[in-house]
């Protein structure tokens, strides 16, 4: 392996904590982060839930679905989606990694093979429970084929060494194959087959870590007075041709970060508000656009203007009309090309400011998606409260997804909003069940019974750091990752183990203390590994008691994940209470 990469591979492998696992395995968890990277910008995600190399694992070291611009990693995760949107915009990502500095045509042939026995409706190869889990998903998802928008899944395929790409020989003649070979399955809307050598390796994960930067030329604007908070800021318009450059990627796809800071996703035309701007856009009358729409807010941490009417933005996101810019990159070959985009350009770095902008403009029509409430002031009380912990103890609330992608922290301490409220509704509301499969029963209390003014934001810090804990004993070997469907389980018998009082209300004094003898035995990690150990050990009796396994000794995800499972945890901790009090 050549030095850049190493040294890239040794300042992943320090960031997402994996140094106790083989170099090898580490190698295919950066492969797959970089890969995946690629197309999906939304939270922090551990590296460890995409992996999949290993025994029964087809070949394939990384796989990734990705639904509606989400991480989807079972059905329980895609019911989510369809509870939420009603549609699947879904693609696959799969990953062959080798440290070896050279192409291998069988491994290719066989990284190839696996893919297409995972599509197979009888398959012919083992597969691991990871894999196993994943193809219950695909399944899924294409039993509810008449709800995929714009059509149906993308399929790709990356197989990365540290060697040179040439594009040239028997291996191109076997990569065009193998994308032959998947498009004649005929379920693909596209598909692509790419050999990624140690250049481009690198050049993808300076990618993951760099802001974008895009020149566009902006001749009809209006500069703004003087606005504090803000550098500078313009109203205008743009020529669609312009707009695209700014919003799309180098191979012609739209930017997956662009929408990061807007709460609502791509509805795709399910809406009659976006059917009728794809009307506008691609009809007789689309010089009509620009007085007809309300236009695109964007917000970029840099601004420069360059020569004339031209502007570069750095590190950019469109906070207001992600349905707009959707469907003009949708329809932008049918799109007239007289069409004008109005834009409001602000450029500051000001976290106060952005947050009222985002607050501002999406407050003009009903937002439903509890991510809204990462821009309350308790979340922002919240993501402060974490801050005050010192570097050992620390946890990184991500109201805002991708806020410290670019920031030197391991991202295993950063907690997404979703997961903590499915952390916090595990240990203090004790419906872990709910967490595992049962998300919008969940978002229905977000605003009440969670992320609640009043509440006491200690709880949500136990939880989150509880939450960290957990996983590093996951990633030693410490606690079985076959018990990581009973993660929220085990988390919940955590609590119930280092505190044995009575829960207080959420919203008491007692509630402070009540975490404290919590967190003390958490930031101890020798406790730390015992409180973990013997939570996980409880919930697999409880399980052992009540559930059959397979011939992997792995329990069924859906036994585990029910409400029933969840009282039996809770009377057994309860048991264990007792007779470590007499």
């Amino acid at each position: 392996m050549d030095r850049i990469t190493q040294s890239f591979l040794n300042e992943f492998v320090e960031r997402h904590e994996l140094g106790v696992i083989p170099e090898g395995q580490q190698f295919e968890n950066f492969a797959s982060y970089v890969a995946v990277r690629r197309h999906y910008n939304g939270e922090s995600f551990d590296t460890t839930t995409i992996h999949t190399g290993g025994g029964g694992d087809l070949g394939i070291d990384g796989l990734a679905i990705l639904v509606n611009g989400s991480l989807v990693a079972d059905v329980d995760a895609l019911n989510e989606h369809a509870d939420i949107s009603g549609h699947y915009d879904a693609s696959f990502v799969f990953i062959q990694a080798d440290r070896g500095s050279s192409f291998d045509g069988k491994k290719l042939s066989d990284f190839g093979f696996g893919v297409k026995d995972f599509f197979d409706p009888q398959p012919k190869l083992v597969r691991n429970e990871q894999i196993q889990a994943a193809a219950e998903a695909m399944e899924a998802l294409y039993k509810d084929g008449t709800k995929f928008r714009p059509g149906n899944p993308i399929c790709r395929l990356y197989y990365v060494t540290t060697g040179t790409w040439t594009g040239e020989g028997d291996l191109e003649a076997r990569r065009k194959t193998l994308e032959d070979d998947l498009r004649s399955l005929q379920i693909f809307r596209e598909v692509e087959v790419l050999c990624l050598g140690a250049a481009e390796l690198q050049q993808l994960y300076r990618q993951t870590k760099n802001a974008i930067i895009r020149d566009f030329t902006f001749t009809q604007k209006t500069l703004l007075p003087d606005i504090e908070g803000v550098n500078e800021a313009y109203i205008g318009f743009l020529p669609l041709s312009e707009f695209l450059k700014i919003i799309q990627d180098d191979s012609g796809e739209i930017l997956g970060s662009l929408f990061s800071e807007n709460v609502r996703d791509w509805q795709q035309y399910t809406t009659s508000v976006n059917d009728e701007i794809r009307q506008t856009v691609v009809s007789q009358h689309a010089d009509r656009f620009v007085v007809m729409n309300n236009g695109i807010t964007m917000i970029a941490r840099n601004l420069t203007p360059l020569r004339r009417d031209q502007i570069q933005i750095e590190d950019f996101q469109i906070v207001n009309g992600c349905q707009t810019t959707s469907i003009l990159f949708d329809q932008r070959n049918q799109a007239g090309d007289n069409i004008h985009v109005p834009i409001r350009l602000i450029a500051t770095q000001d976290d106060e400011v952005i947050k009222a902008i985002v607050r501002g403009t999406n407050r003009q029509t009903k937002v439903e998606d509890d991510q809204f409430f990462a821009l309350t002031d308790f979340a922002d009380q919240l993501e402060d409260f974490f801050e005050t912990y010192p570097e050992l103890h620390k946890v990184y609330y991500e109201r805002r997804s991708g806020q410290y992608a670019r920031k030197s922290i391991h991202t295993t301490r950063v907690v997404p909003h979703r997961s903590l409220v499915k952390l916090v509704a595990s240990m203090f509301m004790e419906v872990p069940h709910q967490a595992s499969r049962r998300y919008t029963a969940l978002r229905e209390n977000v605003g009440r019974e969670i992320f609640s003014k009043g509440q006491r934001l200690e709880m949500y810090y136990v939880a989150a750091f509880g939450n960290y804990k957990l996983d590093v004993n996951f990633r030693t070997g410490r606690v079985s990752k076959k018990l990581k469907p009973a993660k929220f389980h085990i988390l919940l018998a955590m609590r119930y183990l280092a505190n044995p009082n009575p829960l207080p209300q959420k919203n008491s004094r007692d509630m402070e203390a009540y975490c404290k003898v919590i967190a003390d035995q958490l930031w101890d990690s020798s406790k730390a590994d015992d409180l973990c150990a013997r939570a996980a050990i409880l919930v697999e009796q409880v399980a052992d008691e009540n559930f059959k396994k397979d011939a992997e000794g792995n329990f069924n995800r859906d036994d585990i994940r029910g409400q029933a499972f969840t009282e039996r945890v809770i009377l057994r901790c309860k048991e264990e209470i007792g007779l470590t009090q007499q």
